[in-house]
């Protein structure tokens, strides 16, 4: 096949391929500790608080991103970003090491959990713009929506083998083990990290400054465009109401009764379904036309698969919803990343990150708050099923108030991707071309 038309196409750009596989590894890990907290959280409370608990785990990880993510953006916009990845992820390692050595040593203080998922997630906030602002710079723009679908696909294949590989750990060792695979897998992403060679750099004239003006600035810039705004609100409100991961313990545990084994099945189950899908999504994203209808037919299935599987009682009907959400989520998260990555100039971009981390990552873990109190009030079941009915509610609603985004067609993509004016930032007008 012509290397031009190639599904891989971005992998051939050396630095691209070092931090795709780095974080294929650490994201496996950091994927495994997360699934390892929410067992670890149900294992150390009462059975009548157990919901409750695992709820507050959302709580505990968003409230920091919320907190940091404002200057976040900033702080990647104005440094390097492969340092500032450098340093975030060396200290997440730090954070994952204390949670193995504590927990080998026999820790039974739930607060001491909530506490050190809390500082990885206020360190994972600076992380996320940096990364998400960095990968487009490693390959020409031309390939930047083959390397958004690998990099969605990197991401799912973690999110299968992490969960996965988690559940076996936990099963056979225990969850501090689980801990520790976290760990060692930080150090193949600051090997790949440190392997990269000339790097593209920004001149000083399109960094930002570290100010409040800075991320204010970035926030009045994602809100005044449409496209962008409305695509974070269909995603958070979507994960909002269709949160249901965090109570997979409690169905794993009490409904289905399949141990930890089917536990770890449960969890990769969307993450196998969206790995597939993502592995279709590479060579099929650029024939996609009609793009914002198939975005909200997307999300309308994520929904129906989460009424399903709230109502279910049988183990692979529950994997089979979850799987068919998994699949549903990952063509919305391709079409989504390509409409914001494409319409925001590279000077914006740590900042567009940040604030769509507050709905990209405030809506789940928000919505396993609000899964945790429903379910503590009316039950797991109803907790999932008024969940799902929630999500279809939102999507049609935004669907209504948003007929750009509904009309998204291929062809504005590919004038993104090819007008040159987009990557000039908006707050420096004599710059910009008139549109």
């Amino acid at each position: 096949m012509n290397a031009k038309h190639s599904s891989l196409i971005a992998l051939s750009h050396r630095n691209f391929r070092l931090l795709w596989f780095g974080l294929l590894i650490s994201m496996s890990g950091s994927l495994m500790r997360n699934a390892a907290i929410l067992w670890h959280v149900s294992l150390l409370v009462p059975e009548d608080r157990k919901a409750l608990a695992l709820g507050v785990v959302g709580l505990v990880r968003v409230l920091p991103i919320i907190v940091f993510s404002f200057i976040s953006g900033v702080v990647a916009d104005a440094g390097d970003r492969r340092k500032v990845m450098l340093v975030t992820n060396s200290a997440m390692l730090a954070v994952s090491a204390t949670l193995a050595a504590l927990t080998l040593a026999g820790l039974d203080s739930l607060w001491a959990v909530y506490a050190l998922a809390a500082l990885g997630a206020a360190i994972g906030s600076f992380d996320g713009p940096a990364r998400q602002a960095l990968f487009p710079a490693l390959v020409p723009r031309e390939h930047l929506p083959n390397a958004i679908s690998l990099n969605s696909l990197m991401f799912q294949t973690a999110s299968v083998l992490g969960p996965m590989l988690g559940g076996l750990i936990i099963a056979a060792a225990g969850v501090a083990w689980a801990y520790v695979f976290d760990v060692c897998s930080f150090l193949f992403l600051l090997a790949s990290l440190l392997l990269m060679r000339d790097v593209p750099q920004r001149p000083a004239s399109e960094r930002s400054e570290i100010s409040l003006r800075a991320g204010w600035e970035g926030l009045k810039w994602v809100f005044g465009q449409p496209l962008i705004r409305s695509s974070m609100l269909l995603d958070f409100f979507a994960t909002f109401f269709a949160s249901a991961t965090a109570l997979l313990p409690i169905f794993a545990q009490d409904i289905l009764r399949v141990g930890a084994q089917g536990y770890g099945l449960l969890v990769s189950a969307p993450a196998l379904g969206a790995m597939l899908t993502s592995v279709a999504m590479v060579p099929l994203v650029e024939r996609i036309e009609q793009r914002g209808r198939v975005l909200f037919a997307a999300v309308g299935v994520y929904g129906l698969a989460t009424i399903v599987f709230g109502l279910s009682t049988s183990f692979w009907l529950t994997f089979a919803c979850l799987f068919i959400s998994g699949a549903a989520d990952m063509v919305s998260t391709v079409l989504r990343n390509i409409i914001r990555q494409l319409h925001t100039p590279d000077g914006l971009r740590g900042r567009m990150t940040s604030v769509n981390m507050m709905f990209f990552l405030g809506g789940p873990q928000l919505g396993e708050l609000e899964a945790g109190l429903v379910a503590q009030a009316f039950g797991p079941v109803a907790s999932v099923v008024s969940g799902g009915v929630g999500c279809l509610l939102a999507t049609a609603w935004i669907a209504w108030h948003t007929p750009q985004l509904m009309a998204y067609r291929r062809e504005q993509a590919a004038l993104a991707a090819t007008d040159g004016s987009i990557e000039e930032s908006p707050f420096e007008p004599r710059r910009c071309k008139e549109r």
